[in-house]
């Protein structure tokens, strides 16, 4: 049998964690890295975090899963702390990013059709975007390497150049439910929508009883210095997915909407098995507790200015690997001159895990506990790393 017990889908590194603790990972013979990925911005609290670790625990001797056909009094908690925090006034709970997306996706449309109006079931999305793996989120990017070998795609997707307003708004027809968009692209290459973007976009929506629907799944959360992105831009949308770092690293996500977005999710609509389970409401209650604070946030502002401005210094002494640094509070990214994939992994044998992105990123998200001394050891190490890196050169 030629085909691995694990389908083949990722080109996996060398890397193989069998422990963590706080920022950092252990292989299995004992290598030690220094975390910046934090399993692609998920472990926000690091590893073994003691109060995630505990809230599990004591959640899994009690009950981890029931059927949503039953009151759910752990659901309803965190749902009502998220409302109490966020724009929205109503939640559902996902085990993951692109799940949330998809009920972001059906709560637009379906909003439409509860006014009578279901020829409005286009949203319009953005070059380079990534909203997830499933057929409905492929089908909302242009994204090649994303869509290649799955069409027939979904209809329902428009998809102009993301941080262009004119472009977007030369798009609406009479078909458009709304917009969506991730305010930070993530996978797109850390790059922040400009304020006169998203600005322009909510204030088309009002005008035009349109959705704003925002993809915070990588950006939100904290990674910011803020709970969520939109906060920078003076804005609030309609309907939200978040996932990643809402669970610390257990599986769960959640689609966030207003009364008004929300109006056509009634029973019957939408559903999940393991949506909203008690254990993953645990996860999601003990995240809160620690990242939704000032002083934490203020943390992650004060890390991500001591971060960029490290990575700002030695950009100079390496200007043949970087160019510049982009993104926002702990979701950074360092545009190469050269290929980041294979820098990245030449990062992973000098024990730094960064993640690589389009246009040549280095993504970097580091657990938003990092400290000063982190800091310190990633932008040093990542130096000497660069200082002995040999470019691959192309082929013939």
């Amino acid at each position: 049998m030629a085909i691995t017990p694990l389908m083949p889908v990722y080109p996996r590194s060398p890397v193989r964690p069998v422990r963590g603790e706080g920022v950092y990972l252990y292989g299995e013979q004992g290598e030690k890295y220094l975390d910046f990925a934090s399993g692609i911005a998920v472990n926000l609290l690091g590893h073994g975090h003691p109060h995630l670790t505990k809230a599990i625990q004591d959640q899994a001797a009690t009950l981890i899963h029931v059927s949503n056909l039953y009151g759910s009094p752990q659901g309803e908690a965190l749902a009502q702390r998220l409302v109490d925090t966020t724009f929205a006034d109503t939640v559902f709970f996902t085990n993951s990013g692109a799940e949330a997306v998809e009920c972001a996706i059906k709560t637009a449309r379906r909003y439409h059709h509860a006014k009578g109006q279901p020829q409005k079931h286009t949203l319009i999305t953005f070059s380079n975007a990534f909203h997830g793996r499933t057929m409905g989120t492929i089908s909302a990017t242009n994204q090649e390497k994303l869509r290649d070998g799955f069409a027939p795609l979904l209809p329902g997707f428009t998809v102009v150049d993301f941080d262009d307003l004119d472009a977007a708004l030369d798009a609406v027809t009479e078909h458009t439910a709304g917009f969506l968009l991730e305010p930070i692209q993530g996978e797109g290459g850390i790059r922040p929508a400009s304020p006169e973007f998203i600005k322009g976009l909510r204030k088309f929506c009002d005008e035009n009883d349109l959705m704003l629907v925002l993809d915070e799944v990588q950006c939100g959360y904290g990674r910011t210095g803020k709970m969520f992105a939109y906060e920078h831009y003076g804005i609030e949308p309609d309907i939200m997915a978040v996932a990643k770092g809402i669970g610390g690293g257990f599986p769960l996500g959640a689609c966030l909407a207003t009364e008004k977005a929300a109006a056509g999710m009634v029973i019957g609509t939408h559903g999940s098995t393991y949506g909203g389970n008690p254990l993953a409401m645990a996860a999601g209650q003990a995240v809160l507790d620690v990242v939704n604070t000032p002083e934490f946030l203020d943390h992650v502002t004060r890390m991500g200015e001591r971060l960029r401005g490290a990575l700002e210094q030695m950009i100079p002494n390496h200007d043949d690997l970087f160019e510049s640094v982009r993104g926002m509070g702990l979701i950074l990214g360092i545009k190469m001159k050269t290929d980041s994939r294979a820098f990245v992994g030449y990062l992973r044998e000098q024990g730094l895990l960064t993640v690589a992105a389009g246009d040549n990123v280095l993504r970097v998200l580091p657990p938003l506990i990092i400290e000063e001394e982190h800091v310190t050891e990633f932008v040093e190490r990542l130096s000497e790393a660069a200082r002995h890196y040999d470019v691959p050169q192309a082929a013939a």
